[in-house]
């Protein structure tokens, strides 16, 4: 009778005796050899079939320096992995090369081995199992952090190359990808940039820094270099490198060694590739202290005294990017005594305020605004802020929470203070309970301010001018504010290479301030409020609106005219 399937597999034969054992253990063993090499002939096989060159690592002499471009756990949970590298050359094996994911692996490995020629090859999970055993043999690889190290040599080394943003566009051709993400990094984190975008045009590849609110283009490189650039952003930033079609949103930190940076990373799929924007939330921005905000006189001292109270709403408005989640921080950091209680509420948080609780909102886990509000009130706060009240659920929940002893802090979207009202009221808020909600609310814009090393003394045109009397002349008296039109003088930055040419160095906002007064309230009980009745109100009660304040900020050569008409009129 012939061997079975199962003998013929290897299994042991029920008889014992010591010679049919060994001839049963050769047998085995030359079994065993067999299906080896059947698997890497079907290995070989497959490799050729889609496209990949093949090989069997057994005996291959695999160096430390190659297994170092890859941590283990990665190794094994793609079943690749690199064999051989010679600084200009990388070779790795896969189990499966077409694995979508390798697209990670390969960034990962490229992250540390800046080869000029990078191969991937098939290999069989018994040639990979071999390989995989040097991992023990290796001494203990040094922690790999998640972000960007940019030491003080490197800053100096890039600011040399780049006194100024004119060299930037030459200096960018000449480095590596790697250098390439760095250098337009540590040249941002020194010239006041709040945002990079780099966008994929037709033929190139475009850098803008967004400088004190302006978007301009700073650099451009090649296009062929575009797939390596937002790969390696990609890697540090926990993005998916294949998935291109749709939007992904990601983090990383910068280390310095004057401390960290974190970056919020976007992409958004366009024509002609992925466009990146990376916004770099800086920690000084959160140190801003309320007295800094730039908010003077009888408004000062009416916005302290809401803040001081026990309860109520104060609410911020303005478009995006006019500085409401600085104003509400730095509301927070005069709050935060160590003895008062505060939560917040975020989308995402931005920054993290230490003595406070913050919390981020995810949709995904029905984790909204109103629902995480309602579980914040539970927690017994003192202080709340929501980073936006955007439909009627969460702003009942926080008119609630402002009715009950709570101070509630957040943002709302409209133009102007005076237009916050309407706006509650066409949600569906009851007249009734926003009356005595209400605290105070704040409507804001950012200006650039001139720079002080280039500045100097200028006229207006006719017409600008006709236009700042005209405001000045409806400044009311009781705002504390009074303005000899014959004695006003204007300055401008004629613009230098610390400022880029532009003659202004940060920003500043310029503000209006509506306080909840007998004559207000009684409009909002009425129930038929327009935003251009309540302007009216509050100014005839002293309140200065956001032109004006910016005007008088004009007549003290902060800013200039053009600035205030281009955010305020």
């Amino acid at each position: 009778m012939g061997a079975s399937i199962e003998d013929l597999l290897g299994k042991k034969p029920k008889s014992s005796t010591p010679g049919e054992e060994t001839t049963q253990e050769k047998f085995s063993e030359k079994m065993g050899e067999i299906r080896l090499k059947n698997l890497e002939h079907l290995t070989r096989a497959k490799a050729a079939q889609e496209g990949f060159e093949y090989i069997d690592l057994k005996g291959f002499p695999i160096s430390p320096e190659a297994l170092q471009l890859a941590p283990r756990e990665e190794s094994k949970r793609l079943k690749a992995i690199p064999f051989l590298y010679t600084g200009k050359e990388c070779r790795i094996g896969a189990v499966n090369p077409k694995d979508p994911a390798m697209q990670e692996f390969l960034a990962l490995v490229d992250e540390h081995a800046h080869a000029e020629n990078t191969k991937v090859y098939m290999i069989s999970e018994t040639s990979y199992g071999l390989a995989e055993k040097l991992y023990e043999s290796l001494p203990e690889v040094k922690v790999i952090v998640k972000g960007v190290q940019i030491t003080e040599e490197e800053v100096k080394r890039f600011q040399a190359q780049v006194p100024t943003l004119k060299e930037l566009d030459a200096a960018v051709q000449k480095v590596t990808t790697t250098d390439f993400v760095a250098l337009i990094i540590a040249i941002s984190l020194s010239s006041g940039v709040s945002d990079i975008h780099i966008e994929a045009q037709e033929k190139q590849v475009d850098v803008k820094y967004r400088i004190d609110g302006i978007l301009q283009k700073v650099a451009s490189v090649k296009k062929e270099y575009w797939p390596r650039i937002v790969n390696r952003i990609k890697l540090f930033s926990g993005l998916k490198l294949n998935i291109t079609t749709v939007p992904q949103d990601g983090r990383f930190t910068i280390f310095t060694t004057e401390g960290k940076v974190d970056v919020r990373v976007s992409t958004l799929p366009t024509s002609y590739g992925e466009s990146i924007v990376m916004r770099l939330l800086k920690p000084g921005t959160i140190g801003l202290q309320f007295e800094q905000l730039g908010i003077r006189g009888k408004a000062y001292e009416q916005l302290k005294r809401e803040v001081e109270r026990p309860n109520g709403m104060i609410i911020t408005t303005g478009p995006t990017g006019s500085g409401k989640t600085t104003s509400l921080y730095a509301i927070l950091n005069k709050l935060n005594d160590g003895a008062t209680k505060i939560i917040t509420l975020e989308d995402p948080v931005e920054y993290q305020l230490a003595g406070i609780s913050q919390s981020q909102i995810d949709k995904s886990k029905d984790y909204t605004f109103a629902k995480g509000l309602h579980s914040i009130l539970r927690q017994d706060p003192d202080v709340v802020m929501v980073g936006e009240l955007r439909e009627l659920e969460t702003a009942e929940v926080a008119i609630q929470a402002a009715l009950t002893g709570h101070l509630v802090l957040s943002t709302i979207h409209t133009n102007s203070a005076a237009g916050a009202v309407p706006r509650f009221l066409s949600m569906g808020v009851q007249p009734f309970l926003l009356a005595p909600a209400l605290n105070a609310v704040i409507g804001q814009r950012l200006v650039r301010k001139i720079h002080d090393a280039c500045k100097e003394e200028t006229t207006l045109e006719p017409e600008k001018l006709e236009r700042v009397k005209k405001i000045v002349a409806t400044i009311n008296p009781e705002s504390g504010y009074t303005v000899d039109v014959n004695a006003m003088k204007f300055s401008h930055g004629k613009g230098c290479d610390a400022c880029g040419g532009t003659g202004y160095k940060g920003r500043l906002g310029v503000y209006e301030i509506l306080t909840m007064s007998p004559a207000i309230e009684k409009v909002i009980l009425s129930g038929k409020v327009s935003e251009y009745d309540m302007q009216d109100i509050a100014m005839k009660e002293g309140m200065v609106s956001m032109v004006q304040d910016g005007i008088l900020k004009v007549l003290d050569g902060i800013t200039t005219v053009d600035e205030v008409f281009g955010v305020a009129e």
